[in-house]
Order: C-alpha cells, then structure tokens, then sequence
C-alpha cells in the first residue's frame, strides 16, 4: 500500500507565475495544473474533468433549472423577528428536484454585502463546479453573479450550502433531491424535513460567535487564516461577545457522541420553524411515507424521533442500505437520511433532540385530531434504541467490491477549546500539503480522533464505504479517541476537500486537500 509523497502546499501556492494566495481571486490559479516540484496535478479546469463529466451525461437527460439568490432577509421566530440571510424569505431555500443523469443549470446573483458560493453537498460532479472559493472557482463577488452547471450522476438526498466562512449558520440551506428513475410508487407521500441550529440576529452572529469561541484562548499560531472560505470572513465579526461552551462541560456532553458541540443555541429549528411554532406534516393513517431528513446545522448532532412509530432507515448520505428499524437515530452535521414510517391516527410529534445539548426542534405530523403538545414534548422513542448510521450496511448494489486499497492517507484530528484551534495532522489547513492520489485507486482514509470531541468528517466529489461492511457515507461521525476508517475509489478527478462539518471546527483549520495526480 502506498501512503504517496505530499506536495509542500506553500511550495505548490509560490511557484504559480504571478501574485497568489489562500484568499483572493488569483486563489484558483493556484490549482489549475501544471508541475509543481516535479508533480503534475489534476486541477478544476483540467481536461480530466471535463472527460468525467461528458461520461456522466445519460442518454435523455433533462436539464433543471433554477436560481439562487442569497440575500439579507427577515424571518419570524415565532414572533421574534430576526435578521439573517437566507435563499428564502422563510426556512430553507426552495427544494431543487432532478432526476439522476440530468443536468443541472443554477444561477447565483449574490445580493449579500460579502462575497460567497454554493457548495453541492454529497454530490459526484465536476470538479469545477464544487464551490469551494480559491481552490474550484472565485468567490463570487457581492453584487456578482456565478451559474453552476453539473450532472447529477446518483439518485439520492443532498444538500447546498455555502462554502464561505460561517455562513452555513445563517438560513443559507436548501436541498437537492436527485430522482433514481428505476423507483416508483413505493411510497403513498415524501416530506423532506430540514434540521438546523439557529442563532442569527438574536443578539449575535455566527462571525460574533467565531470571534468569541477565538478570543477565548487567542488566536495561537493560526494569524489570520480562514478554513471554510480560505481567507475571506465576510462581514467582520465583533470581539468579546458570550455564547459558546467548552466541549468538555456537562451540558455539551453526549453519551454516544462524547464532546457535543462548542456553541450553545437559543433555538433550533426544523424546516424553519421553532417548537412553539411548529411546521405541521399532514397526512393519512396507515400511509408509507418517506422522510429525506437533512442535518443542516452547523455545530449540533441531532436525535430524531416521531413519538408512537419507529422508523426504518433506507438511505443514508444518499445511498441505499439493508433497511433498519429503530426508534431513533443520530445525524451528525452534512448527515442525511431516508427513513420509511407507516403513520398512525392522531397528532404526534416529530422531535429532534439537540445531542448532548438542552433543547430540541419539533414538528407535528398529524393525520387526525387532536391537540399540539407542548413544544418540550420528550417522546419515549429518543431513549429506545438509538441508531448511528455508519452502523449500518450497505445495498449489495452500491457495495464496494473487495478490494486492497492501493494508498493509506492517516488523517489525525487534534486540537483544543484554548486556543480554538482545530487540526489535521498537527496543523491547520493552511500549513497542511495536499493528500496526493491517482486516478484507478483504491484509497483508504483513516480518521484518527485524538480530541474530546465528535467531528463529522466530510469528503467532496465522492461516496465511500465505512470499512468493515458499513454503509456508503459522504459524512462520517469520528467519535473520540476512536479511528474510523473508510475506502473510496479515486474515480473523480480534481482537487476535493475533507474536512470537519462542524463549521467552527473547519472555519478554525480541520481541513485539508485531496489532490490527483495528473
């Protein structure tokens, strides 16, 4: 197995002709190809790219269309008016529908007073189209506009978000649902319930938020750097304001999870509403419905449940598993999942229970009469069996064959509440090289949780199999001091990041580059 040469990153940024840099729009040219101490790299808008993507084109496909338009807004928190910014003028942006195959035209006018992007969250597409700024494209410009243009090749639930700074804790969210043509009519209804934990325009913002969980313990070694928008912060944040816990604090700590989370929330939210003011799904009694569940949140786990029914897990990160019944299960932030129910007659509430934290979003699903519970309704279900999904095993469809990998990348997760700073390998992302693999591999990633905390590690560009017959994920749940390891073939060339989906954790350093090889 070959653990591969890396590639010194300040190396690769100095040696481009011309003036670049973590942040800015000369950022992309920094991995557009060519040879770097003897590495040729594959980058965004190479040939490569644009080969994978004519491959992925199926015969017929359609084209959807739509348009995003990030923007100051106003949202009513059940009478407490807040201003954020959001695709919407409430809860998430509008659902985006595809079939797999087709092709997918959205246009973003960024309205915002900061620059931004749209990342497709669990989505095999083009590398130039992944919508991380100074590594696939340019931020796009406040009052500018970008139009992402990509296949989807695999039916499935998807998310997009920012990939700039902390703006994924805004009500800057909404989902992609990608159609699998072969299936139909196995469900009499679909509900898409979108989780999320919210803090914006009560009192601070998630850049207040960012600056406070720093100036804790100073900055450290970590200057200016920025992860998620690699150098570019938006709006300024604003020093010394409260609202963040240590992981290691009583009302932060999870059973399952261990750390739970460094920010404490004053509400959290399903599809955009909080529990006194609950979205209610309607239905029918004895109806099969399937529930595309979204963890959009940015520092909090939730525990979902529907009091009175257990749910059967078809999906997770988009890619079907054997079917499991649970009463519960725990997504992790970037999770998702596809849960079948079988509903009864009443009113009954679908609560997501914050892990490890005091509070909880609710729903109603009612399919007769009777009366709203009260908003701190705990249903029996969260404390049955609790399912977490990596657990859980693949379709033999979607399996990865057995196969050695062909490279190991050991990915070591570090860091501390004081200084906040969080880390890959010993280092922040921006002192971290690049990953290298090559096309045809079988690479094998081991998560290697040395902190306190559970860290949700996302991978771009591609699906892999939790090792040991686990399910195929995009996000996997690190609890601490454990390993998790995962295999995915190197079929999507490009540049990709992995990184910690705890947004605070990425924006702080946990992130780094996969990189082919040309």
């Amino acid at each position: 197995m070959d653990r591969g040469p890396s590639l010194n990153r300040r190396q690769l940024l100095v040696r481009i002709a011309g003036t670049v840099g973590l942040a800015g729009t000369a950022g992309v040219a920094a991995w557009a190809g060519g040879v770097f101490d003897g590495t040729r790299l594959v980058g965004p808008t190479s040939d490569a790219v644009a080969r994978m993507e004519a491959a992925r084109r199926r015969a017929g496909g359609g084209t959807v269309t739509a348009t995003l338009n990030p923007r100051p807004v106003t949202l009513d928190l059940d009478g407490q008016q807040v201003q954020t910014w959001g695709y919407a003028e409430s809860g998430p942006g509008s659902l985006i529908r595809a079939r797999a195959g087709d092709l997918l035209r959205v246009e973003v006018l960024n309205s915002l007073p900061a620059t931004t992007s749209v990342h497709w969250h669990g989505v095999a597409l083009r590398n130039d189209m992944d919508g991380v700024p100074g590594v696939t494209q340019d931020p796009i410009a406040a009052g500018g506009r970008h139009t992402y243009e990509f296949t989807a090749p695999d039916p499935g639930t998807y998310f997009y978000h920012p990939h700039s700074g902390v703006q994924l804790d805004r009500a800057l969210y909404g989902v992609l649902v990608v159609e699998d043509p072969r299936e139909s009519g196995r469900y009499d209804a679909e509900w898409i319930v979108v989780l999320d934990d919210w803090v914006d325009g009560t009192g601070r913002t998630p850049d207040d938020v960012l600056a406070s969980l720093q100036a804790m313990g100073g900055h450290g070694d970590m200057g200016g750097m920025s992860g998620m928008n690699h150098g570019d912060m938006g709006s300024m944040p604003m020093p010394g304001m409260s609202g963040m816990a240590m992981g290691g604090m009583e009302t932060m700590t999870s059973p399952l999870l261990g750390g739970a989370g460094d920010v404490t929330y004053p509400h959290y939210l399903i599809n955009g509403r909080v529990p006194g003011a609950p979205v209610t799904l309607s239905g029918r009694p004895r109806q099969r419905v399937r529930i595309r569940l979204v963890n959009a949140a940015s520092d909090t786990a939730f525990r979902v449940a529907l009091d009175g029914h257990r749910l059967t897990v078809t999906h997770t990160d988009g890619f079907p598993v054997t079917p499991t019944t649970t009463d519960a299960l725990v997504l992790g932030m970037g999770e998702r999942a596809d849960v079948t129910v079988e509903l009864g007659d009443g009113v009954f509430p679908l609560v997501a229970a914050a892990e490890g934290k005091g509070g909880q979003g609710m729903a109603l699903v009612r399919t007769g009469v009777g009366g709203v519970p009260n908003a701190t309704v705990r249903p029996a279900e969260l404390d049955r069996r609790v399912l977490i999904t990596a657990a859980l095993k693949a379709s033999d469809d979607v399996a990865l064959d057995n196969r050695r990998p062909d490279r190991l990348h050991r990915l070591v997760l570090g860091g501390s509440m004081m200084p906040y700073r969080w880390t890959i390998n010993g280092a922040t992302f921006d002192k971290l090289d690049p990953l290298l693999i090559k096309q045809g591999e079988r690479v094998r990633l081991e998560f290697v949780n040395e902190t306190t905390m559970f860290h949700p590690m996302h991978l771009h560009g591609h699906t892999f199999a939790v090792v040991g017959g686990g399910a195929r994920k995009d996000t996997v749940i690190v609890t601490p001091k454990q390993t998790v390891s995962v295999d995915f073939d190197a079929d999507n060339p490009g540049q990709w990041m992995t990184h910690c989906h705890n947004i605070y954790h990425a924006e702080t350093g946990m992130m780094i580059n996969l990189a082919y090889q040309a």
